[in-house]
């Protein structure tokens, strides 16, 4: 997608009239390392903003800065979203829950896939077919990650986003003293020179190696590496998949994580992932290939695929009125490893955020008050107990191949089929039947001692897993 014909913005000075309209362009001497100083053309804004609208920078174009650039210019705010590569890809499984169609008005031309079968293979490849709990219409929408971010971005770019093809490279404050009135400077490379745009807010959707993150000191976390191969097969192999998704579990595989095979529209994506271990992935990979065995035998390696993911969310998400989103913030739940849903949502909300703030104080600027109370909490009130059971589960189940088998046992059940659809599709914690939920605590904890594993595990914890 190319870049929208505005390759360089800047706040033009305030006067009576139409201050700050229209926008001035001033070219920026090529050099290494220009000084920008905070003259003309870079004047204070008034903080309520009467002449002009709001101004916003969204850095990254994936999922969640896309999402974030849409509900922002849809608000109103003048808005701009730099991405550094429209024609790339990121290595990603691609699933997304059914609710994200509906929610996120994704076409179905979009959809490579649908899923109705999942087969999870523990170490010793025991099998639980985890597809029988389906209602009619339920499925996994699996689609291509390339696919999905371009079509979010010309879609922003229609609700009136402008596009920058362009890395950033630096976040400059407001100085101290003059904090609420000063834009942010944000840096950027396009077109082989060094640029500048002057804005009101910054979003930092730029993934788990965040450059928007480090500019604000939003503090250190863990992060997995996720591998893949796009694996091109034969016709008649390629059938098995047609609606078929694998995982794989076991030491081989991932000290702490699953290795996947995912269905897309001609190819599959064959992958793993570790936090633990990242020298190791190519080992872990030819582990979850080796497992995998002749159903992939024959194919051709189209593309190979690597990228960091986040491990839990950010110490500060939101500093002065720059806020953080998607990977960027950290939103990958643990043990599913799912992030596409999270990030498009982070990103809607914040925009969303922003927006309902500014048309509310009469287009005054948007604190970091606002954003903690009107984006953060709000995420963190509707999303922190989900991440927090996964990550319960994952410490549980991923831990050793004992508990790997237990796991898969444990998804033969027919309730935890259906309760983890609920909670996956519709993006809600199910509430389940409170009989059969003990039930369950009860398979769980033989199947746990089956592994020998329980002994280790507190009974509170176990009670926070079930309920």
């Amino acid at each position: 997608m190319a870049a929208h014909p505005v390759s360089h913005f800047l706040i033009s000075p305030l006067s009576d009239g139409a201050a700050g309209l229209p926008l001035s362009r001033n070219k920026i001497p090529s050099s290494p390392k220009p000084k920008v100083t905070r003259q003309q053309p870079f004047p204070k804004i008034s903080a309520r903003l009467d002449s002009r609208p709001l101004r916003a920078a969204v850095i990254g174009g994936g999922p969640a800065g896309a999402s974030a650039a849409e509900a922002l210019a849809v608000g109103g705010v003048e808005t701009y979203l730099i991405e550094r590569s429209p024609s790339g890809s990121k290595p990603c499984g691609g699933a997304i829950p059914l609710c994200m169609l509906e929610e996120f008005s994704i076409p179905a031309d979009l959809i490579d896939r649908r899923v109705t079968q999942m087969r999870i293979f523990s170490p010793s490849n025991i099998t639980a077919d985890f597809g029988r709990s389906l209602r009619p219409g339920e499925h996994i929408p699996m689609l291509r990650r390339e696919v999905l971010d371009s079509f979010l971005r010309r879609r922003a770019e229609s609700r009136g986003a402008h596009l920058i093809a362009g890395v950033f490279t630096s976040l400059e404050p407001p100085s101290p003293s003059s904090f609420v009135t000063e834009p942010y400077l944000v840096r950027y490379a396009a077109g082989g020179s060094p640029r500048t745009l002057a804005a009101d807010i910054v979003i930092g959707a730029d993934g788990a190696n965040s450059r928007v993150a480090k500019s604000i000191d939003a503090g250190p976390y863990a992060q997995a590496i996720a591998f893949q191969e796009r694996i091109r097969l034969p016709p008649s192999q390629m059938d098995r998949y047609a609606d078929l998704a694998e995982m794989y579990v076991g030491s081989d595989v991932s000290p702490d994580f699953y290795g996947w095979v995912f269905p897309k529209c001609d190819h599959v994506a064959v992958g793993t992932g570790t936090t633990l271990a990242w020298g190791d992935i190519k080992k872990y990979q030819a582990g979850i290939r080796a497992r995998v065995g002749k159903k992939i035998a024959g194919g051709e390696v189209i593309k190979v695929e690597a990228h960091p993911i986040p491990e839990h969310p950010r110490p500060r998400r939101v500093r002065g009125r720059v806020a953080l989103v998607g990977d960027a913030a950290g939103y990958v739940t643990k043990c599913s490893g799912e992030g596409i849903y999270f990030a498009a949502k982070s990103g809607r909300m914040c925009g969303e955020a922003i927006v309902r703030v500014w048309r509310g104080n009469g287009g005054g600027m948007v604190t970091e008050g606002d954003l903690r109370r009107e984006y953060l909490r709000r995420w963190d009130e509707e999303y922190s107990g989900m991440y927090r059971f996964l990550d319960l589960l994952q410490r549980v189940f991923y831990g050793s191949n004992e508990g790997r088998e237990a796991m898969v046992e444990l998804c033969g059940d027919d309730y935890v089929q259906r309760m983890t659809f609920e909670s996956y599709f519709y993006k809600k914690m199910a509430a389940g039947d409170p009989w059969k939920g003990l039930g369950l605590l009860g398979k769980t904890i033989g199947s746990l001692v089956k592994a020998q594993i329980v002994g280790s595990w507190r009974e509170s914890e176990m009670n926070q897993m079930m309920y």
